[in-house]
């Protein structure tokens, strides 16, 4: 596990990371309204303060992907299908998508990986993780595994699934050789895209973790941790990355900062010898 009590705490203290997280964009209610609006449940942003992060929503409107130059980390959260246009599939009958969230979504994933900055994916966010890279997905498990009906087993109803990690992976450090977690899908990864591999299986072989090898630090589960409030590791583990990455990134500014003459002073110093010339 990842301790959050890291040595590597100097820059800017007292300052938690600011990590943006994706939503949903639907149906919603509050008060006496209800409308369209950008929603995201309450545990992915309580697990990301309670991990000592600042939760920042990036709706999928309006798609800024610069806007990731102001954050420390970023999460892609859980929600519906992935449009199989986007690997190159038709559609299944069981495929419910929102194509405008997925381009949204792909769009940051990958301005995330471009820029270096840790990525946090989360059920369907593992799924646009690979797609976004060249992967594909199968459409609806139970076509392939008579047993994946307990990934989802009612509307609404959490399953449960317990898988065993890679020795060495990002996903072993956090939750070592085994770990269980709430899940709730139908779709999974298929063939995995070049530059991620396999860190977390299910024992009928269901994909539950892919990663990166290189930096930057990259995690995609097919689970649900944010549902699991007794079990924070990898929450706080994502956390403490990207506190790190914020510190590297800060210090690197400031350095750049006091490298760099102040603005003018070259002017103010050529105009200087200009006096010294013509006393």
């Amino acid at each position: 596990m990842v301790s959050r009590g890291s040595d590597d705490t100097s820059t800017e203290p007292g300052r938690p990371p600011r990590i943006a997280l994706t939503t949903y964009y639907q149906e919603g209610s509050w008060g006496d309204w209800r409308s369209i609006a950008a929603i995201v449940p309450g545990t992915y942003v309580e697990g990301v303060a309670a991990a000592g992060g600042t939760p920042v929503l990036l709706p999928p409107v309006g798609t800024d992907p610069s806007v990731l130059e102001l954050m420390d980390g970023l999460i892609v959260i859980g929600g519906v299908d992935v449009d199989p246009r986007f690997y190159g599939a038709d559609r299944h009958e069981r495929t419910s998508s929102q194509p405008s969230r997925d381009e949204h979504d792909i769009a940051l994933t990958r301005a995330a990986l471009d820029r270096g900055l840790p990525l946090f994916a989360i059920c369907r966010g593992a799924q646009i993780l690979n797609v976004a890279l060249g992967g594909t997905l199968i459409q609806h498990l139970p076509d392939v595994n008579p047993d994946a009906a307990q990934y989802q087993p009612a509307p609404g109803r959490y399953g449960k699934v317990r898988f065993t990690t890679e020795p060495g992976s990002r996903c072993a450090q956090l939750l070592g050789e085994s770990a269980e977690s709430p899940c709730y899908h139908h779709q999974a990864l298929d063939a995995v895209a070049e530059g991620l591999v396999v860190t977390a299986r299910a024992a009928d072989g269901t994909i539950e973790a892919v990663e990166t090898t290189t930096e930057p630090w990259t995690l995609g589960v097919q689970f649900h941790p944010e549902e699991n409030r007794k079990d924070a590791r990898l929450f706080e583990g994502f956390i403490d990355v990207a506190r790190r990455f914020a510190q590297q990134r800060d210090a690197a500014a400031d350095t750049a900062r006091h490298q760099s003459p102040p603005r003018g002073s070259q002017a103010l110093a050529d105009h200087d010898r200009e006096d010294a010339l013509h006393p």
